[in-house]
């Protein structure tokens, strides 16, 4: 379901006509331009999305009779609409606007070109739409790489998180942390309001990231890039030492970069995660230096292969 007033304020929408809906049975982000609709043809009409007037539409209802216009739309409104969005700033016609009143739904206008909002207004809906989960974790911006740390109470996910804040990247999320898919390939991270901004530190409580550091310090939402499940350091566990080969977690049906990072006195945890994110940059500009390292070595065998031959 979708707002109709967070609608209307995310997209700064102008209201022509008010609607007594709060709310709009919405399941697609797609938008519909109903310029086929206009010219009597509903075959197929995609009413149940937002529809929007551009420049197209609003010539033809302007080159209309009066009589055929209030016709038309009419039939137009006789369908459940969710509501009707005219671009460009252009007025509504009377007619558009007498129909909708007695159809009680909500008329807006944008300023935007109708590109323009098509594109915004998808987005939002996109984000809106998107399916969510709620994991427990830290979620940092580091580097410009989102890096979600999860593992067990108490291993130290938010001491390692304050340690990054310290070094000059963003915390956007600790202990909760809601996932929103916005794509078929992509994750992002926010927290939720009532403790934005916040972090737990055993030993001393309740800190105010924002307050104590800076506007600087925080992010509002991030991407997830990175994974990283910090556990307790087992001894006599193999870990992974060379990094030829990638592992990934599934979250809401996208793969994630995952990466196991053991936990034991003296380790560094904040440098460890630098040099990670640091890592999967470089990867994803196309450069590994465990693979790098192991051309090399390859070489090397093979050089000494043809001079014992």
């Amino acid at each position: 379901m979708i707002q109709a007033a967070g609608f209307a304020k995310a997209l700064q929408l102008t209201e022509l006509s008010p609607s007594t809906k709060t709310e709009w049975d919405i399941r697609s982000a797609d938008l519909n331009r109903p310029g086929m609709q206009f010219c009597g043809f509903y075959e197929y009409f995609a009413f149940e999305r937002p529809q929007v007037i551009g420049k197209v539409e609003m010539t033809y209802l302007e080159n209309l009779e009066p009589e055929a216009r209030r016709a038309m739309l009419k039939k137009y409104f006789s369908y459940d609409l969710p509501c009707v969005i005219i671009c460009r700033g252009m007025a509504a016609p009377p007619e558009l606007l007498e129909a909708a009143r007695a159809r009680n739904i909500a008329v807006y206008q944008t300023n935007m070109l109708t590109t323009k909002f098509t594109f915004t207004a998808i987005t939002y809906l996109n984000r809106c739409l998107a399916p969510r989960v709620t994991r427990h974790g830290v979620l940092v911006d580091v580097y410009g790489v989102g890096v979600l740390l999860t593992g067990e109470s108490g291993v130290g996910k938010s001491e390692a998180a304050l340690e990054l804040v310290k070094r000059g990247h963003q915390l956007v999320a600790d202990d909760v942390v809601d996932i929103c898919r916005v794509s078929d390939d992509r994750l992002t991270g926010e927290c939720p309001e009532m403790v934005r901004h916040f972090m737990e530190i055993r030993g001393i409580g309740i800190i105010d990231i924002k307050a104590m550091y800076g506007v600087g310090a925080v992010a509002l939402s991030k991407s997830i890039d990175l994974v990283m499940h910090m556990e307790r350091w087992v001894e006599g566990k193999e870990y992974d030492r060379l990094g030829l080969s990638d592992e990934y977690i599934t979250i809401l049906g996208v793969k994630v970069p995952h990466q196991i990072m053991p936990v034991r006195p003296g380790r560094n945890l904040a440098i460890i995660i630098e040099v990670a994110a640091r890592n999967l940059s470089l990867k994803r500009m196309g450069y590994s230096a465990a693979h790098e390292l192991d051309r090399r070595l390859n070489e090397m065998i093979m050089k000494k292969s043809g001079q014992m031959e």
